[in-house]
């Protein structure tokens, strides 16, 4: 192996060695409604539409064996839309896997820390490469206390992200337009192509 790519490797072991899911993580309390109101991602094809991204609603429905259905909704030109997506429980609670068709692979969400009634940190895809990696500060509202965002933004430039990839999107239009589970533009599995910022947001 190169010697450059295993100091690398290194590296980034000792990053995510000290992420852990939140301790004595609860499920039935981290369910329903949550806001992506911010998202620290460095791809380089997403950098360029990062000024359309908008706060996006999602649903977390637990299942009896302790895995996640979760419901996406994102605005895009036809309307409001839904993508269902299914976390598999692992043997760490706060930690799940799913399979990501977009990219063809397995991947993992880690919820680092939350206090279930205001704000939750979630870190996606804890791998070696940095292509996909992204950490995501949700809220119960779509506008967060100062000190909340600060925190983010500091886990994410402790993960090695640079300032202008961490971002706080504006306040999505209202979508979904009512209740979650109304299945107003519901698309589930096959899904139509949407714009950029949208698919980052939903894979």
């Amino acid at each position: 192996m190169n010697i450059s790519v295993f100091v690398l490797m290194v590296c980034l072991i000792r990053v995510h060695a000290d992420v852990q899911p939140q301790r004595d993580f609860n499920l039935q309390r981290f369910a329903g409604r949550w806001y992506r109101v911010g998202l620290a991602y460095d791809s380089p094809s997403f950098l360029p539409h990062k000024e359309k991204l908008r706060v996006t609603a999602g649903l977390i429905a637990p299942q009896p064996n302790g895995s996640v259905n979760l419901t996406m909704w994102a605005m895009r030109p036809s309307g409001c839309v839904s993508a269902l997506y299914q976390y598999e429980r692992t043997n760490t609670p706060g930690h799940y896997n799913y399979f990501s068709t977009r990219h063809n692979r397995t991947k993992d969400i880690t919820v680092v820390e939350t206090n279930y009634t205001e704000y939750a940190l979630v870190l996606k895809n804890k791998r070696f490469d940095r292509e996909y990696t992204q950490v995501a500060l949700y809220g119960r509202t779509q506008k967060l206390r100062h000190e909340i965002i600060q925190k983010f933004r500091t886990f994410s430039t402790a993960r090695g992200f640079p300032r202008d990839s961490i971002i706080t999107p504006h306040v999505s239009e209202n979508c979904p337009p009512s209740s979650p589970g109304n299945g107003h533009g519901r698309q589930h599995g096959s899904r139509p192509a949407r714009t950029a910022a949208a698919l980052i947001f939903l894979e």
